[in-house]
């Protein structure tokens, strides 16, 4: 129904609970499965559905990820089951960008294919501007924008490990872009000390709320808008995201406008997104819908 097929090889093959299948999520790159197991049950039914979902997703390989805490929990044995390949990168592409998903190092399943419309749509709002990419991981918005036409691309990350692949992914697409490895808060702060602006400024952080209550995370959902609005120039364009499914759309709305507001500036927003349609949301449960993305003129 989708026809993913047709602009990409990688895409997300099982999404937990919101395809009615708790425990376990599932992200096809390429010729690989990437399993993410989470409670037991699925981990008991993963031997029998492994050759059903190569023959759905036509794949040969699979890479089995299990986190140590929920497999304590869920009682899930160390050992037996389902055992990884032997594959420790494999090479994908999305709208036309080449992108290498490393398992021995990548976050969640290796990639995060929730944000594949949006890097498009990002790049059809770079060109000829100035682009920075805030928690830029592999680098997919600031190669998006390189690739589009922007004039100068930046993009800062905490992970080492990550601003290495995304060097790596910007010389497989031929494009340039500076990729500075440091804390996104602290580096931003000291651009805005020496007045850099840019045009076009994202910041796509990782999950910082990990339970209902979580006023550290709120936090730094405030504290990094607030930071990355001083960043955008003039009239310039912002977009800010949230991955945390806890946080509700409307309560992530309120921590962007008021970060704004506190420094005398206006959003005009005019588009709201979220993950891809591989990635639906179930009518029952709303945590389903983690990923927010907010796109704004800044006044």
């Amino acid at each position: 129904m989708l026809k993913l097929d047709g602009e990409t090889d990688s895409y997300r093959a099982i999404h937990g609970d919101a395809d009615f299948m708790p425990g376990i999520v599932a992200d096809k790159f390429a010729d690989v499965l990437s399993v993410e197991i989470t409670n037991l049950a699925a981990w008991q039914r993963l031997p029998k559905w492994l050759p059903l979902l190569h023959e759905c997703f036509d794949t040969k390989r699979v890479i089995v990820s299990v986190d140590n805490d929920l497999a304590r929990i869920e009682g899930i044995p160390r050992f037996g089951g389902v055992e990884s390949d032997k594959v420790r990168s494999v090479k994908i592409r999305e709208h036309g960008i080449r992108y290498e998903v490393d398992f021995s190092a990548g976050h969640k399943t290796g990639f995060f294919c929730d944000q594949r419309d949006n890097r498009k749509k990002f790049g059809a709002l770079a060109e000829g501007r100035t682009v920075l990419d805030l928690c830029s991981y592999t680098g997919g918005f600031a190669i998006s924008a390189a690739l589009a036409g922007a004039t100068e691309v930046t993009g800062v990350d905490l992970d080492e490990t990550a601003i290495e692949m995304a060097k790596r992914n910007a010389n497989l697409n031929n494009t340039r872009v500076k990729f500075t490895h440091a804390d996104a808060f602290t580096w931003a702060r000291t651009m805005i000390e020496n007045g850099r602006t840019w045009d076009l400024v994202i910041a796509d952080p990782p999950k910082f709320i990990h339970g209902r209550e979580d006023e550290t995370g709120i936090a730094k959902y405030a504290d990094l808008n607030k930071l990355a609005l001083q960043l955008v120039a003039p009239e310039g364009l912002y977009v800010t995201c949230s991955c945390s499914g806890q946080l509700g759309a409307g309560e992530f709305e309120r921590i962007v406008i008021s970060s704004a507001h506190r420094r005398d500036k206006r959003l005009q927003t005019f588009d709201r997104t979220g993950a891809g349609p591989d990635h639906p949301t179930l009518s029952n449960y709303p945590e389903s819908r983690y990923l927010k993305v907010l796109w704004s003129r800044v006044i």
